[in-house]
């Protein structure tokens, strides 16, 4: 039997509720408890989701003696703040993307989880799904030879409102954090961290950027083409190109239960690889088999990665002038 985590989820957002759902069918897990600022909010998601106890408040959710692990579910711009809040009260925690706001805050973040001897990590759930588990095989095997180009997009229509944390500075708003964040993991992912980083993006009124794209060179000769958006739908698929063919990932790449693989001389195959659940089964199985073996980080989402992978956005920030308010407390 595996030793059954114990877990309390902090801020019952959208994506929060996404994670327990899939967190009831992860073998050995337990929601226990949840906090918000919001006692009613609290309580409407614990009667929804089976947790025993509501914490009107994150401190005294951190201090639960009960839980073992704690889900991270709010705004980037909290993200710092409330991961050093749970690893000084001696939980594992499970951050949700975007790590931080910057690759300061996430070094921040990654030293206390050191020091505290707790287990971090960020919730990149694409990384874990079984899909893109075959694409790292598939890859590590040399399938297509070596990979010569990442190509992937990510865009959605969203109403234009000032206040939503989509378009909210003070929230660490716009298209990069939100969605450009998978792209850019899933490049990390296949080539590491690019030598050279440019890309172009349209700003919005909010100073929040609503559309860009992103390319990253490598020295290996490899690069990746990134596009995203918030102000419009696009195809949402993924392609990796190598020099012995090419592998599709269907919309939506980054939640995919399938892969088209195409290699020279040969037919087009697909893998079909269903999913557990909603998807964030597969993430928080990951974690808590990092917690039970004593590993301070996961092997799938390592935390240098997660760092190299905010440095990456800072350099994209920097060249388009993006500066988020909170930033000048640790310039």
């Amino acid at each position: 039997m595996k030793k059954t985590i114990r877990w309390g989820i902090l801020g019952p957002g959208a994506v929060s509720r996404k994670f327990a759902a899939g967190l009831k069918s992860a073998e050995g897990a337990e929601l226990v408890a949840v906090g918000s600022r919001s006692r009613e909010r609290a309580e409407r998601f614990a009667a929804e989701y089976g947790a025993r106890r509501v914490h009107a408040g994150y401190e005294t959710l951190a201090d639960d003696d009960g839980i073992d692990a704690v889900y991270i579910g709010t705004p980037h711009s909290y993200h710092r703040e409330h991961t050093i809040l749970c690893l000084h009260h001696g939980k594992h925690v499970l951050c949700e993307k975007p790590f931080a706001l910057d690759a300061v805050e996430a070094a921040e973040m990654i030293r206390t989880a050191r020091e505290q001897r707790r287990t971090l990590m960020e919730a990149m759930w694409m990384r874990f799904f079984p899909a893109m588990e075959k694409v790292r095989e598939l890859v590590a095997e040399g399938v297509i030879g070596d990979i010569r180009r990442v190509a992937a997009d990510f865009g959605f229509h969203a109403d234009f409102d000032p206040a939503h944390r989509l378009f909210n500075r003070f929230l660490g708003g716009g298209a990069l954090l939100d969605i450009g964040i998978y792209g850019l993991s899933l490049a990390h992912m296949l080539l590491g961290t690019p030598a050279r980083i440019s890309g172009t993006a349209r700003m919005g009124e909010t100073g929040v950027d609503e559309e860009s794209t992103v390319m990253l060179a490598y020295e290996n000769s490899g690069s990746a083409v990134l596009t995203m958006s918030i102000r419009r739908d696009t195809p949402c698929e993924a392609l990796i190109l190598g020099t012995d063919g090419w592998l599709r990932i269907p919309s939506p790449w980054w939640a995919a239960s399938r892969i088209v693989i195409k290699r020279e001389g040969k037919e087009e195959t697909t893998l079909d690889l269903p999913f557990k659940a909603n998807g964030f089964t597969h993430e928080a199985e990951g974690f808590m088999g990092s917690i039970r073996a004593v590993k301070l980080e996961n092997d799938v989402m390592p935390l240098d990665e997660s760092l190299a992978i905010m440095r990456t956005i800072d350099e994209i920030r920097r060249q388009w002038g993006i500066r988020f308010p909170s930033e000048r407390e640790h310039a």
